[in-house]
């Protein structure tokens, strides 16, 4: 597994595998995206959520697995136009009996289908031999064309297909923006939750110091004589039990910066650690308001991926409807071709034997089941998957709008607790910071001191972890609208 390596300077894609330094292991590519800091030795370098976003979109193989769906869209369109492609076909037939030469006849054609269902077609014919038939010339050109009167003129089986592939590769996109909103917000929660366990690392220790400072304060009090040897146990335990928190806070940190990992790729598909001084910036709580919730609504409803597959599905049963209407028709097709002599068989080119209303051929083909009873049931199911699909639809934007609500209502009731969480932190610091000066006085004791910070400690704590909580319930609030962030 490769490491990313952070430094105090401008670097490019400055990754290198574990254990090594050397410049052939750097791999120039991303790191624009990642590090500004002060160039200093084993200093902490800045992994903002927009970097770690960045870096996820672009290589994460999940991300590359939903791109894919696109590819394989367009596949299913080459497959489509397929139908269209024109044919080249030749055919020989020879028999001899008896050592009587009977026949040799090869056909030649070249079939062109068009997107209005008229094929043209071109060939060129030779016979030989003395059991032809009494219709059959030497050698023979042919063009001419067939045209669907019936069934499969307004629209038939290839271009159905075609159509549909067309709308199956929007649907491909629904499905790879889905796939990349989920796997965005599974990774925004792992951000966030690495942010909270380095936040709660930074005031765990910053109470451990305060405990350890305290402690070792009152224990040389103690053997001076100058304060009871009973408070230098009470500093032990406080400084135990905060060393207690302080691992356990370290742990959560190791544990939260490996669940982190798990998003970080190289764009070779090779993991990633992220480096022990990565730390995460501090960032402004971003705010939202009505008109962002009206806002999400309206592109929830237009282009949240679940609702665009309904959309393109019912769209799709549409064709395939109109298909299944066209099925019911009689199929008509006339076929006309205008021949003539080859010019190797009569140089005398001339009106009589080259391509004229005189010399052609013409057919007609006419085919009506009588009941059409597998028509009508393929028509019947169709009508009913459209019914089903609008069933789904309706309750796929009824459970869309209501879950961007519910969402809002989340992000807006972090946002209160927040505020309330922030007042009651800044009121307890104000009460901290009396008791300890009355503490430097002697009007308090070190129980109602340590008290007081450990209290203080915890609310801090707690604003981090509501911060965590809101900026969690904001990626939630964009997948719900089908966005991979808010607008």
């Amino acid at each position: 597994m490769k490491q990313i390596k952070m430094s105090g300077v401008h670097q490019a894609g400055l990754f290198t595998s574990k254990g090594f330094s050397t410049p052939r292991f750097y791999n120039i590519y991303f790191f624009l995206l990642l590090i500004l800091c002060i160039p200093k030795a084993n200093a902490q370098s800045a992994f903002s959520y927009e970097d770690f976003k960045s870096l996820v979109l672009k290589n994460h193989p999940t991300v590359k697995q939903a791109n894919l769906y696109l590819s394989d869209a367009d596949a299913e369109i080459m497959q489509a136009k397929g139908a269209f492609d024109p044919k080249l076909s030749s055919d020989f037939d020879r028999k001899a009996f008896k050592g009587d030469d009977y026949y040799n006849r090869w056909k030649n054609a070249l079939k062109i289908p068009t997107w209005t269902g008229v094929d043209f077609k071109v060939g060129y014919e030779q016979s030989t031999g003395k059991k032809l038939l009494s219709e059959e010339s030497s050698r023979l050109m042919v063009a001419g064309l067939s045209v669907p009167i019936g069934q499969g003129l307004v629209i038939d089986a290839r271009r159905n297909t075609l159509k549909q592939a067309n709308l199956a590769k929007n649907i491909a996109e629904a499905e790879r923006q889905k796939l990349i909103n989920k796997t965005i917000l599974y990774a925004a929660k792992s951000y966030w939750e690495w942010w909270f366990s380095h936040q709660q690392l930074q005031f765990i220790r910053e109470g451990y110091d305060l405990a350890n400072k305290r402690f070792v304060a009152t224990r040389e009090r103690s053997r001076v004589g100058e304060q009871a040897t009973i408070d230098s146990v009470e500093a032990k335990i406080t400084l135990q039990d905060r060393e207690v928190a302080l691992e356990q806070a370290q742990v959560d940190l190791q544990n939260a910066r490996l669940a982190l990992s798990n998003y970080l790729w190289d764009e070779k598909e090779t993991p990633l650690e992220l480096p022990e001084n990565a730390f995460p910036p501090l960032s402004a709580v971003r705010k939202v308001d009505e008109t962002t919730l009206q806002s999400l609504i309206t592109q929830a409803k237009a282009q949240h991926p679940e609702i665009q597959k309904y959309d393109l599905k019912i769209q799709q049963l549409g064709i395939e409807e109109k298909f299944r209407k066209e099925m019911l028709k009689p199929t008509f097709n006339a076929n006309f071709n205008l021949i003539a002599d080859s010019f190797s068989s009569n140089p005398a080119y001339t009106y009589e034997n080259s391509f004229s209303a005189n010399n052609h051929k013409l057919g007609f083909e006419f085919v009506m089941p009588l009941f059409l009873r597998k028509e009508r049931g393929k028509l019947q199911q169709i009508r009913i998957k459209q019914q089903s699909t609008g069933f789904e639809l309706n309750l796929a934007r009824r459970e869309i709008m209501n879950e961007v609500y519910s969402a809002y209502n989340e992000v807006k009731n972090y946002e209160r607790q927040l505020r309330i969480q922030q007042d009651a932190a800044k009121n307890q610091e104000l009460l901290t910071k009396a008791e300890q000066r009355k503490f430097d006085i002697g009007e308090s004791t070190l129980f109602l001191i340590n008290t007081r910070e450990s209290k203080l400690i915890d609310m801090k704590i707690k604003v981090e972890s509501l911060k965590s909580k809101y900026e969690k319930a904001l990626a939630n609030l964009a997948y719900t609208a089908g966005l991979t962030e808010l607008l």
